[in-house]
């Protein structure tokens, strides 16, 4: 049944909106039902008030603030941003560039990772089983804007032996654009 002190610990974290911490809980083993639908809210609503998540999940502001504030610290909310309608900077074209590299070794992967993320054209980049190593997503503002990406960027990149690249027609559902 539990003590009268463990039911007066439950009251108190109802109460405030913290939960108690067991110490060994991994961050993703730490987070309950409240946890859960904070993100899921500042995920829609990244501007949105310690009031206004407060509102949604059913917390006074004060304690969605500490429940923010844990996440924040858990590495669970990685920060915030803008998300910019690309199509609105010339950018109406999403490129998918699929990569094969010389080998999979360490030095080779380690080598092509460092560079790509000094390329700005690119928006996304992931380590891939099958048959290419790297799904590469670039937004461009067409066929020339991909040609000097390609030439001046990507045919440079260590590792390389093969680009394969496919431009969209058309942007059906994208999350982030809407």
């Amino acid at each position: 049944m539990g003590t009268k002190r463990d039911k007066n610990e439950y009251l108190s974290h109802e109460l405030t909106g913290d939960r108690p911490s067991l110490g060994t809980e991994t961050a993703a083993d730490a987070m309950d039902e409240l946890d859960l639908a904070i993100l899921r809210y500042l995920e829609r609503n990244g501007r949105a008030t310690n009031y206004e998540v407060g509102e949604e999940v059913g917390l006074s502001a004060s304690a969605a603030s500490r429940r923010i504030q844990a996440l924040e610290a858990s590495g669970a909310i990685r920060g915030y941003s803008a998300l910019v309608d690309d199509r609105l900077l010339g950018k109406r074209r999403t490129v998918y560039i699929r990569v094969t590299l010389e080998r999979q070794s360490a030095d080779v992967l380690g080598a092509f990772e460092k560079a790509i993320r000094r390329i700005k054209g690119i928006a996304s980049c992931h380590l891939m089983a099958g048959q290419y190593d790297y799904m590469l997503v670039a937004r461009v503002a067409g066929i020339d804007d991909y040609g000097r990406l390609h030439q001046s960027e990507l045919s440079r990149l260590p590792g390389v032996t093969r680009l394969e690249t496919s431009f969209t027609l058309r942007d059906v559902l994208d999350e982030v654009r809407g």
